[in-house]
């Protein structure tokens, strides 16, 4: 049985299964996916923009799915494809609507189902606690729903897709287990003990947020639930609403490539309010990346038995000056100015220098001696995993006054970088650890996905008081900058910008998302802290931006609802009047400054 090793690369081993002639897991490369946005009973758009992202390097090509009529309209999208050569499988993606997925079946080589929506509640109207009885008895409708679906599946040979979105979670399984990373898998259970009893396992299981932290938490207790079970189902990873531009990258990369390090996940799908055939490029080198460590020489360590993966807790540690403890992790940059947001520290000319203008001096592990003559309130101190001597270590237990410049050069930088927490809890030791990495990309694109698919899960882990990105490359200081900032939130340890969490367009977006999102942001990103949702659709919108402080949601053709969190306080506002209305209610609510 596979276990995840915490610092070398172990890929996880999953069931083979089929997608019409596409193999998914086991020793299959990580497939790369896309989502079209056009309408589905639009064949020829269609067929067009599948081909534009079979072009771009999908793997598989997802189309909305709402009703029978676009269950029939995708059969003819794969007929068309198939007429023009193109043997990508087609997946049909279906909400609230079990009979369109029971059409849509006979049509494509796999459908994803949301169990959270897949058949309606029997307490409709009614939030009270659900008694033993009323959970089986919605349970069983479920059931009876879901196993002659099954059956069209094995009949037809087609794949499904468990797709739990924390979004959108059954008010059963709210009701029960609340709004957690526990009623995702226990929802997902549900459906995976049925496809095991009626001996149906071409399987595959997304869960899905737009919290990163959840996310990779929920995936990796979802690994450890199945693992109870001898279940080993093949996983689809995807962070929801993870936006467009810089932000949606970055986030992407903390999740998804948060999990690839880990060894976890058979295809991916990038999530960005873009087209869609720009989300496989990044997907592509999401995979490529995380796929370079494979064969990695071993890195040796003693794993701390009470660190868990399934729970956020930063790790303890002292302060130093303003490093460590409850202090936000701080921001190191290279450059001498010209930063939008401010770094905490600056390194220049070979010293590390305060906001305030106090300059630290960088030690290295030969002169480590040399820190008892320093008189200066911080010393930083440059080391590797490998230079984590029992000497070195003592030095750390004793002082008070060091801060750690954490490397790595190992092809495994995230597993030797933990290998270095683990060995500090193990030991008992506080002392403040920034994480430090350097590159050599001249392409922003490309150092915005590694530095956070390498930085970004150690964060998740709760290790690290700050982060120090340095790249010899075509790539300006402030660039550096905004990706480290970026790191940050993007891992929710610190919050220095308005937070966008935008859906990626598909075909039940009710407006232009690109050019909304872009108005939005104009007139909003100055607003420091704040979470706005952009939803272009009610799907997962309001569960998907559930912790956001304002939603914009599409509503109907040319309307939209706002909300304040979870309270829908304006409905089917004319589309044109919307982004204004969206500021005039930050406005009344105190939440706006100029």
């Amino acid at each position: 049985m596979w276990k995840l090793n915490q610092f070398n690369y172990n890929r996880r081993i999953s069931d083979t299964i089929h997608i019409g002639k596409l193999l998914l897991g086991g020793n299959q490369p990580v497939r790369v996916q896309s989502m079209a946005n056009t309408d589905t009973n639009d064949i020829e758009n269609s067929v067009a923009q599948c081909l534009r992202i079979v072009e771009a390097g999908g793997d598989i090509v997802r189309f909305t799915t709402q009703g029978i009529r676009e269950a029939e309209s995708i059969g003819k999208i794969h007929t068309a494809l198939r007429e023009k050569g193109c043997e990508v499988p087609l997946v049909a993606d279906i909400h609230f609507n079990a009979n369109a997925a029971d059409v849509a079946a006979t049509q494509v080589e796999k459908v994803r189902i949301n169990p959270g929506n897949y058949v309606g509640s029997i307490k409709i109207g009614d939030t009270s606690d659900y008694t033993d009885d009323e959970f089986e008895t919605e349970y069983q409708k479920v059931r009876a729903r879901f196993i002659p679906f099954l059956k069209i599946c094995k009949q037809h040979k087609t794949a499904i897709r468990l797709g739990i979105n924390h979004g959108s979670l059954s008010e059963r399984m709210m009701n029960r287990y609340g709004d957690t990373s526990r009623g995702m898998v226990e929802s997902c259970m549900e459906f995976l003990n049925i496809c095991n009893e009626e001996n149906f396992h071409d399987v595959v299981i997304s869960m899905k947020t737009s919290n990163t932290v959840m996310m990779v938490q929920t995936v990796r207790l979802l690994v450890e639930e199945m693992a109870k079970y001898g279940f080993n189902y093949p996983l689809h990873l995807g962070v929801t609403e993870a936006g467009d531009g810089e932000d949606g990258r970055i986030k992407s990369a903390v999740g998804i490539g948060g999990l690839l390090s880990d060894g976890i996940g058979n295809t991916i799908r990038v999530s960005l309010s873009e087209d869609p055939e720009v989300e496989v490029p990044v997907g592509r080198l999401l995979v490529a990346y995380t796929s370079e460590r494979v064969g990695h020489e071993p890195i040796l360590a003693t794993e701390n038995l009470l660190h868990n993966r399934f729970e956020y807790n930063r790790r303890k540690t002292h302060a130093v000056g303003t490093i460590g403890a409850d202090n936000v992790p701080v921001v190191i940059a290279s450059g001498d100015g010209g930063f939008a947001t401010i770094p905490d520290y600056i390194l220049s000319n070979g010293k590390i220098l305060s906001t305030n203008g106090n300059s630290y001096t960088i030690y290295t592990a030969e002169k480590i001696q040399e820190l008892k003559h320093d008189t200066a309130e911080i010393k930083f101190i440059q080391l590797t995993y490998p230079q984590l001597s029992p000497s070195v270590l003592a030095v750390l237990m004793e002082r008070n006054d060091v801060v750690v410049l954490l490397q790595t050069h190992h092809k495994n930088g995230v597993g030797e970088q933990r290998a270095f927490f683990h060995t500090l809890l193990n030991a008992g030791c506080t002392v403040p650890v920034i994480l430090c990495r350097k590159y050599a990309e001249n392409d922003l694109q490309y150092l915005q996905i590694k530095s956070a698919t390498d930085l970004g899960v150690l964060f998740i882990d709760g290790f690290g008081d700050g982060i120090f990105l340095e790249n010899e490359g075509e790539i300006t200081v402030e660039e550096i900058n905004s990706v480290a900032f970026g790191i940050l939130q993007a891992s929710r340890v610190r919050v220095t910008k308005t937070e966008f969490i935008s859906c990626p367009s598909c075909g039940r977006t009710m407006f232009n998302l690109q050019t909304v999102v872009g108005r939005i942001k104009a007139k909003t990103s100055h607003l420091t802290g704040l979470k706005i949702g952009i939803m272009g659709c009610i799907v997962n919108g309001p569960g998907e931006m559930a912790d956001a402080d304002y939603g914009y949601v599409g509503a109907g053709r040319g309307k939209v609802s706002l909300y304040k969190k979870k309270e829908c306080l304006e409905r089917n506002i004319p589309e044109d009047e919307a982004v204004e209305k969206l500021i005039d209610l930050i406005k009344v609510n105190g939440d706006w400054h100029e």
